[in-house]
């Protein structure tokens, strides 16, 4: 007894202690946080990170690369303008504040206050002091840095006082010295249900299955992890997963965007594109094949279908279009996605005039469009029809096969003797049948003679007065070697070729920041889209540096970057969010933690055809139709149509293969942020809103993929309803419910029988949503029951976010 009383007191005193010791901690904290922001702002002023995005944003406009609407003949995004002599007085005097006019005008009281007030750019009294300090400390000044490159690869020196044990990869040291200069340490490693849940998500787009994740508990190798990454990067749903973030790039659709919207012959190349991740085809050579695939040696039929890229556009097929208009709208249309895709960069800008920020001229616009000037768009505008599909001529066929041997056995009874006319046309009925099932594909063709391309003044297409341009990059990134005319394939080495005078460099920073960006939430440049003047420069520039040479010492294999990035420490790191970091860097731009983020509207329902049992994981294919508001295509003319979706098991395709309607994309994945692919999408938004939930809850395809999860939940998890409940907490979330989460849903339960016990007619209603048949062996009540509770669960927001 005595004992036990001594034990208490000691116990109740070293609680006392912990209290004490955590109120300091609390009260430290804003402390620590204070030195650690004075730290920040007490550092010498970087141009790069801090004054270039002022100077863009606030100045530019007026002093930068476009000369019809530069002032006072001074340009601010060039050091020697910047520092020259302006008859007497100076924009930027370094070291001395006092004496530079940009001082004076930024802070001055008067009409001539720059940015002046009409421009409705103001600069905060921040970005004056960071301005101010920057020309006290020197004025020094850095290419842009998106065009600088570094010749090798940068390395990481840790200082003996980190722990290096945590940095076990290069990406881990790069990352921790950042961090820690900002007074940040790295989060724990995530548990091993969420990290495998998350590298699942991550690497196929899919959830493991409780047995999947048993297995991965079970496994006590020291490279269990290492292992399933391997296994994950092998399977052909990786190619599917990553299909997804680079259609999005492309702006690939199964319709033309324009007017009618029709069909068009594409979905080939979104399976090409599946199959290149899943082989890994290497990045340079997947840029060939699409740019420039006709016109490699020979070209197989898989690398015409590549070509596709080229087609991808938004196209017009009404009937009274003029042809030299919508030469021009798909010559800007190419520009603006090559330039976006590859380079990172908005060229687009620059279609009227000079840009206004980055050193892109309207002449580098046509010259890029000039190298696309040999593709046969004449073709459609000749028999381009409001037909579905609409010809969009030229196009290959694709005959399986199956379909083949079936053809040419018509087309040779056709042949017979003693045909009567009636067999005949029978046949050629079978014949014309037979054909329409062959799957085509829309590919490049170039022309005998290209198109000659002109500089458009303001964008004009009826205005022939500028000069002919040819093919070639921007003029302040170089020149292409060689002479005569540049081909599109010359365009593809430039951006990705192994020659010191080609772009590889910027365009595997540009992808590697993109791929980054996929593991860990958002890039080192937060902008994926501009790494121009416009853009975000990176918070780890040597960071983002070295995964560009790692990338291109590894033969441009996204598959190795990818496995170089998900087996870092950092990529491991939980998501949960301590207060402490949160108030020194509240948007992660220095990956002190992992994020969390909901999942891209495909994989919401890819997790829950697979909860369902009903996923059909059939990898390729033409596209699928899911269900759809009855009248959602109401709009939709030349032709009138009705959406008719699949009654057979591509109902429960992958999200990756459902039908992309430009002008009414699936109203489901409208909600859930996906972009409609009229124009290049570097990143998808991420809104949380009620018409998402209500979306989620409502369409058919989750109300049914509810009722066949709630036919698994009654049948295989066990008698009792908190057995059911714990099954289904493992398929929704892969862990087991808390004692008040059991008794949430044990209420949800128990009121929805009480109404379904009452009124079996709704309940019969709700479990006749969708095609698949009903189990007739369960009570419709209980059924219906146990499917409200699979919605909700299905709905959670863990269950629907990437952690």
């Amino acid at each position: 007894m005595q004992q036990n009383t001594v034990t208490t007191e000691m116990q109740f005193s070293i609680n006392a202690m912990k209290r004490q010791f955590l109120n300091v901690v609390v009260r430290l904290a804003p402390v620590v946080i204070i030195l650690a922001s004075q730290l920040v702002s007490a550092q010498e002023v970087d141009f790069q990170r801090d004054v270039r995005p002022i100077l863009s944003d606030k100045c530019f406009f007026c002093h930068g690369p476009d000369p019809k609407t530069r002032e006072a003949g001074l340009r601010l995004d060039i050091e020697a303008s910047a520092k020259e002599d302006l008859g007497g007085y100076f924009a930027i005097v370094p070291g001395k504040p006092d004496e530079s006019e940009l001082v004076t005008r930024i802070h001055s009281d008067d009409d001539d206050i720059m940015p002046p007030e009409e421009s409705e750019k103001h600069l905060s009294k921040k970005e004056k002091e960071i301005l101010s300090r920057w020309i006290k400390q020197g004025a020094k000044w850095a290419k842009h840095w998106a065009y600088e490159k570094t010749k090798t690869k940068p390395t990481a020196e840790l200082p003996k006082k980190l722990d290096a044990r945590w940095a076990a990869t290069e990406i881990d040291r790069h990352v921790l010295l950042t961090m820690t200069k900002i007074g940040l340490q790295p989060a724990p490693p995530a548990d091993k249900i969420t990290l495998i849940r998350r590298l699942y998500f991550d690497l196929l787009g899919l959830p493991p299955t409780p047995d999947q994740v048993q297995k991965f508990l079970n496994d006590k190798s020291p490279d269990a992890y290492e292992k399933l990454v391997k296994q994950l990067l092998a399977s052909p749903h990786f190619g599917e997963r990553m299909a997804i973030f680079w259609l999005d790039l492309v702006r690939y659709a199964d319709t033309v965007g324009y007017h009618g919207d029709q069909d068009h012959n594409i979905s080939p190349y979104r399976d090409w594109v599946i199959n290149a991740f899943n082989t890994d085809l290497p990045f340079d050579q997947f840029t060939r094949e699409q740019l420039a695939g006709d016109l490699l040696k020979n070209p197989t039929q898989e690398q015409l279908i590549a070509t596709g890229y080229n087609r991808l556009l938004q196209t017009s097929h009404e009937g009274g279009i003029q042809p030299k208009e919508y030469t021009a709208i798909y010559a800007a249309d190419r520009v603006r996605n090559v330039s976006a895709v590859w380079m990172g960069a908005t060229v687009g800008c620059a279609q009227c005039h000079d840009h206004k920020y980055d050193p892109y001229t309207t002449t580098d616009f046509y010259a890029l469009a000039a190298f696309f000037a040999d593709i046969d768009d004449e073709r459609h505008f000749k028999v381009g029809t409001n037909s579905l599909p609409t010809a969009r001529p030229p196009e290959i066929e694709l005959p399986t096969k199956q379909q083949s041997e079936q053809i040419e056995a018509l087309q040779q009874k056709l042949k017979s003797d003693g045909l009567d006319k009636k067999q005949i046309q029978a046949l050629k009925k079978q014949l014309a049948a037979a054909k329409k099932q062959v799957r085509r594909s829309m590919i490049t063709v170039t022309l005998t003679k290209p198109r000659t391309v002109r500089v458009l003044p303001r964008g004009n297409w009826l205005d022939d007065s500028g000069p002919i341009v040819q093919p070639a990059i921007p003029e302040f990134l170089g020149k292409l070697p060689g002479s005569g005319r540049a081909t599109r394939l010359d365009l593809a080495n430039w951006l990705v070729g192994k020659s010191s005078k080609s772009n590889r460099f910027f365009t595997s920073r540009v992808m590697a920041n993109r791929i980054w960006a996929l593991f860990m939430g958002h890039g080192i440049s937060r902008d994926l889209g501009d790494f121009g003047g416009q853009g975000t420069p990176p918070t780890n520039p040597p960071l983002l540096d070295y995964l560009a040479h790692h990338y291109i010492a590894q033969g441009l294999s996204t598959k190795k970057l990818i496995y170089h990035i998900v087996t870092s420490n950092t990529y491991k790191q939980s998501s949960l969010v301590d207060p402490s970091k949160q108030r020194i860097d509240p948007t992660n731009q220095y990956f002190a933690r992992q994020s969390r983020y909901r999942l891209p509207a495909e994989l919401i329902r890819d997790q829950a055809l697979l909860a369902s049992g009903l996923l059909n994981d059939k990898i390729g294919g033409i596209s699928v139709k899911p269900y759809q508001p009855a009248g959602y295509y109401r709009h939709l003319n030349f032709p009138p149509r009705r959406y008719k979706h699949h009654t057979d098991g591509r109902q429960w395709r992958r999200g990756v293969y459902v039908h992309w309607q430009r002008q009414f994309l699936h109203p489901t994945f409208r909600a859930l942020d996906a972009p409609t692919r009229e124009e290049c999408t570097a990143e998808r938004p991420r809104s949380n809103t009620p018409l998402a939930a209500l979306s989620l809850l409502n369409d058919p395809t989750f109300v049914e993929a509810a009722r066949n999860f709630a036919q698994r939940i009654i049948l295989n998890a066990g008698k009792t309803d908190d057995q059911k409940i714990e099954f289904a907490f493992r398929w929704a979330t892969l862990r087991t419910p808390s004692k008040i989460e059991k008794k949430l849903v044990r209420q949800l339960l128990d009121e929805n029988r009480v109404r379904y016990q009452k009124n079996k007619r709704d309940a019969t209603q709700l479990t006749q949503i969708g095609m698949s048949k009903r189990d007739e062996s369960i009570d419709v009540a209980e059924l219906a029951a146990w499917t409200n509770v699979a919605r909700a669960l299905l709905n959670l927001s863990e269950t629907i976010t990437r952690n």
